[in-house]
């Protein structure tokens, strides 16, 4: 791809073919689970699969979309993108060690999960190869905020346009929740792995690692919602219910999403039930501003759908385009979002983590919340940018329609049968759900059923990968339709939610307050390393 656009297209490029890899990888594991045979299956294939699974979809995939999806709205938003040679530089250290760390997990290396909890121990590739994408998306928020700037300059006392809005509460977000991330990785994950020092502390290791952990979710989840805010009102035919809405929910992850990380370490000892409590009710805190979207992008498409002559109470519903492979995607996304969220409420209770901690509830929570309602975002967003950036038209539509409904299908399956089979105890990552003797029978039927929706998901993703790259090397070239944005009911006005500097200043209080003092308190106890473990 050439022209303006190349920076966002090469990301996006990258991000398609993670993407490709991992659902390949993704199938494995369900198949393995649900005892079906299939050529090499064993203990071995299955836990790289899980660890490249992980690592390409939740953060090779997820990172370049949010970097190409950036740039392009920089593109058009801002008229500019400053500092393009550091932008390719990072795009060129970021792709080096990417294939750093994928290479490192596909040989075997590396078979540290998605969340490479030492005392698991990976080869020092993957480690660095992870800092390497870490450190190059952290050169991309710093080419944005120096474009927003630029154009801040020329518009004085005029509010950003919500899409970089929400780009920049996106950035504020990954550098909050990667310093956490960096402290962990360079500070004891690499001299570890290079041997510089004989064992780990893996409690310490994974508070820092949820100190970036959770907030991940919102680094994924806040450029889908920009897709939800911008440009899902237009293609839906209607407008914005309210631009100020959209600005407070964004400042508002970047205030509550950090300081939660405990949630996820209920079992694990050293931390207080003081502050794992004071982490719980930060968690349903940060609910709120999902509730608020939900009622702005819903309140957006009734508007949307009356526009078009829907009337009656849900009458609107019919009349919105549910033909359009974007809105299709948007729409699936949000449903799945009502119960991705549902979920997380439970996840999040003190209580009731308890029934459900490492269990197969935790995977069937996470392909609803990061599997459909960000990633369904980002394939939607694909069949919109790519039209607009390579002026070429969507190849193989009617392909791009169904591709949508196959995977809420799929997920539907694959996510019901594990949430269930969670609760009725079937552990997590496990290569086998007949390991566990007579009492594996009553998972298998569920287990089978999950490996059916994970075969009809790979479906899926194939008809998106298909569709983008024939769109991308085929398809007929012509005039690329404009990027529109919808319009809100009201004109945006410059607010208190605009001080991008103020409210970065009170999260990192906040994230003081939260972290502080646990990890000294921590930090004074008595402490004891462990030697690296590596199962293959």
């Amino acid at each position: 791809m050439k022209g303006r656009f190349a920076l966002a297209g090469s990301h996006i490029g990258v991000s398609i073919a993670a993407f490709a890899v991992a659902s390949f990888m993704g199938v494995l594991q369900a198949l393995s689970i649900a005892d079906i045979s299939f050529p090499r299956r064993d203990e071995s294939l299955f836990y790289v699969s899980v660890t490249a699974h992980g690592v390409l979809m939740a953060l090779v995939f997820t990172t370049y979309f949010i970097m190409g999806l950036g740039y392009a709205l920089a593109e058009v938003n801002l008229g500019r993108v400053v500092g393009k040679a550091a932008a390719w530089f990072a795009f060129v250290m970021s792709l080096a060690g990417s294939v750093m760390a994928a290479v490192s997990i596909l040989r075997g290396e590396s078979t540290v999960l998605y969340t490479f909890y030492p005392p698991l121990q990976a080869k020092p590739s993957f480690y660095i190869g992870a800092t390497l994408l870490v450190v190059a998306s952290w050169i991309w928020g710093g080419v944005m905020l120096a474009s927003y700037r630029s154009w801040r300059k020329e518009n004085p006392g005029v509010p950003a346009p919500l899409a970089i809005h929400g780009m920049i509460a996106t950035i504020l977000i990954w550098y909050l929740a990667t310093a956490g991330l960096a402290v962990e990785v360079v500070g004891m994950l690499i001299p570890w792995s290079l041997g510089w020092v004989a064992t780990i502390d893996p409690l310490v290791a994974r508070t820092f690692f949820w100190w970036f952990g959770h907030p991940l979710v919102y680094f994924w989840l806040l450029p889908a919602y920009v897709l939800w805010y911008t440009v899902l009102p237009k293609v839906a035919g209607g407008k914005l219910f309210s631009d100020s809405l959209g600005r407070m929910v964004f400042i508002l992850f970047v205030l509550l999403s950090t300081p939660v990380g405990f949630h996820h370490q209920f079992v694990d000892p050293g931390i207080s039930s003081g502050w794992k409590l004071a982490h719980t009710v930060l968690t349903y805190a940060v609910i709120y501003p999902s509730l608020v979207t939900a009622f702005t992008i819903v309140a957006s498409l009734e508007v949307a759908g009356r526009m078009r002559g829907g009337t009656g109470l849900f009458g609107w519903i019919r009349k919105l385009p549910w033909g359009d492979p974007f809105f299709a995607s948007i729409a699936l996304a949000m449903i799945a979002f009502v119960f991705g969220g549902w979920g997380g409420a439970i996840n999040a209770a003190y209580a009731m983590n308890g029934m459900i901690h490492n269990t197969a509830w935790i995977q069937g929570h996470f392909h609803v919340t990061v599997g459909t309602t960000v990633g369904l975002s980002f394939m939607g967003g694909t069949y919109w940018l790519l039209p607009r950036m390579t002026g070429r038209a969507l190849r193989f539509r009617a392909l791009a329609i169904t591709q949508p409904y196959l995977w809420i299908l799929g997920m539907a399956l694959f996510s019901t049968s594990y949430h269930i089979a969670g609760i009725r105890g079937l552990p997590r990552r496990v290569y086998s759900a007949s390991l566990n003797g007579e009492q594996g029978a009553q998972w298998h039927t569920l287990t089978v059923i999950a490996a059916v929706g994970a075969v009809v998901l790979l479906v899926s993703a194939l008809c998106y990968v298909t569709v983008a790259v024939a769109t991308w090397l085929g398809g007929k070239k012509g005039e690329a339709p404009a990027f529109e944005f919808a319009a809100s009911l009201r004109p945006p006005v410059a607010s208190m939610w605009d001080r991008y500097g103020l409210w970065t200043v009170v999260a990192i209080v906040l994230i003081l307050l939260a972290y502080g003092y646990p990890i000294v308190h921590l930090l004074m106890q008595a402490r004891y390393g462990s030697p690296p473990f590596r199962p293959f």
